[in-house]
C-alpha cells in the first residue's frame, strides 16, 4: 500500500511530515499526475480521483519540492498557487505559518497514519487549542489545553531560531509554545501533533559536529502539555489511552497506557 507523502530525505529515519491520501491508501498502479491543464491529481490504478490539490488549476506551469519542506505548485512567474505548508496533517516545519483556521490532526497510531484522536487548531476566534476528537466522527470533543488568547491570537510562526511561538496580529508574541535553542542551519527540526495528543518540538542534527550534546536522532523539546496524563480530565472521550484503560507518564514524559 502507497502514501504520498513528504519526509526528511538525508536521515536514516524516514520521518513524513506531510501526507496526501492519509484516509485512504493506494494500491501498486495508481499514479499522481499534473495535468495540461494545471490539476495536480492523485489516482488510483482504475483512474478514480483520490486527492486532488485544491485552488490549483489555471495557470500552473511547474510543480517544485522545496527545501524547506513545502511543494508548490506554481505559475510561469514563480507565484505559488497551491502548497501543502497551506494544508498540513501532523507536523509544522520552520518557515511554515500556521494561521488562523489551520488544524493538525495526530496520526491514529505510530505506524498507521489516518486521522486519530486528537487535533491542534488555531480557531478564528484567535485561541490556540487542542481538542481530543469524537473518534471516528470528524468533530471535537473538550479541549484539554489553550492559549487563551480568544480576540487576540493571529498566528502561530515557527522561525529559522527554533521558536515556535504565536503572535498577535501586529507582530507580538502573545504565547510562547516552544524553543529548543537550536538553529535550522545545524538542525533538522519539526513539531508534530503525535498520536498520544501531545504537540512536540523535534530536532536531529544535521551532522555529527552539531551533535555535541544530543544523540544523531530525534530528540524532544517542550512538549505541550507536559503531562498529557493529568490534562485529559473531560467527561467525554477516551483520554489519553482509550477507554478501560488509565494512563501513567514516563521517565521518557510519554505516555504509558496500562489495562
Amino acid at each position: 500500500m502507497f502514501l504520498l507523502a513528504i519526509w526528511f530525505n538525508n536521515i536514516p529515519e524516514r520521518t513524513i511530515v506531510w501526507s496526501a491520501n492519509r484516509e485512504k491508501l493506494l494500491q501498486a498502479g495508481s499514479k499522481i499526475e499534473l495535468t495540461a491543464d494545471g490539476q495536480f491529481v492523485l489516482s488510483d490504478p482504475r483512474g478514480g480521483e483520490v486527492w486532488t490539490a485544491r485552488s490549483a488549476g489555471t495557470g500552473v506551469a511547474y510543480a517544485a519540492m522545496l527545501d524547506t519542506g513545502n511543494f508548490v505548485l506554481a505559475s510561469g512567474d514563480s507565484e505559488n498557487l497551491w502548497q501543502s505548508f497551506d494544508e498540513p496533517t501532523d507536523t509544522i516545519l520552520p518557515t511554515q505559518q500556521f494561521n488562523q483556521g489551520n488544524v493538525l490532526v495526530a496520526r491514529y497510531s505510530e505506524t498507521n497514519y489516518s486521522s486519530g484522536k486528537f487535533q491542534f487548531i488555531l480557531q478564528n476566534d484567535g485561541n490556540l487549542v487542542l481538542y481530543t476528537r469524537a473518534f471516528p466522527q470528524d468533530r471535537e470533543n473538550d479541549d484539554y489545553w489553550s492559549s487563551n488568547t480568544v480576540g487576540s491570537g493571529f498566528r502561530v510562526v515557527f522561525n529559522q531560531s527554533g521558536n515556535i511561538y504565536l503572535i498577535a496580529r501586529n507582530g507580538s508574541i502573545l504565547t510562547p509554545i516552544a524553543s529548543n535553542g537550536a538553529s535550522t542551519g545545524d538542525f533538522y527540526q519539526r513539531a508534530t501533533l503525535d498520536y498520544d495528543g501531545v504537540f512536540r518540538q523535534y530536532a536531529y542534527p544535521k551532522t555529527n559536529g552539531a551533535s555535541i550534546a544530543r544523540p544523531m536522532s530525534w530528540s524532544v523539546r517542550s512538549p505541550t502539555p507536559p503531562d498529557i496524563c493529568m490534562s485529559i480530565r473531560q467527561e467525554t472521550g477516551s483520554g489519553a489511552c482509550g477507554f478501560n484503560s488509565y494512563c501513567v507518564l514516563g521517565t521518557d514524559q510519554r505516555p504509558r497506557c496500562k489495562w
